[in-house]
């Protein structure tokens, strides 16, 4: 359904560092965008390829408004996780580079037996969360990413 989302920042060289932590035990690498132009205040994650024609992204940039960046309440982007470690890890980078916690990594049995997930906001209050699914215990041999 999404091409992109795209998240504001008032301070990119922060969110930069927040993102490549907290973002790279989900797999998730900085988007390569070459040499294009226009670019610049943009940095971006996951994919992003032949010009943007193949693209699946979280990207962050300054308001083109030149305004402050603000957060919304009740907006929230939810990554993908493939194990519950994979959801400790990005928590803990997370809350080591700036971000604040919104939940701790546990099972969410009001939403589901196998809905594990932690909640962290960004430096500019983006609420961002990693989310594992069809794993209902520590340490199971199952995969998030097979259901």
């Amino acid at each position: 359904m999404f091409a992109y989302i795209c998240l504001g920042t008032n301070d990119l060289e922060r969110a930069i560092k927040f993102y490549d932590a907290a973002l790279a035990p989900l797999g998730l690498n900085r988007c390569d965008t070459g040499d294009e132009p226009n670019w610049d205040g943009w940095a971006g994650w996951g994919t992003y390829e032949a010009g943007g024609a193949k693209e699946l992204a979280l990207w962050v940039c300054t308001p083109f408004n030149a305004n402050t960046a603000t957060s919304g309440n009740g907006t929230m982007v939810a990554l993908r996780a493939n194990t519950w470690e994979e959801v400790k890890n990005f928590y803990a980078a997370a809350i080591e580079n700036g971000g604040t916690s919104e939940g701790a990594p546990a099972l969410r049995l009001q939403y589901a037996s196998d809905f594990y997930a932690a909640y962290v906001r960004d430096p500019d209050g983006n609420k961002i969360a990693a989310v594992c699914r069809t794993i209902t215990q520590p340490n199971s041999r199952s995969n998030c990413s097979d259901a």
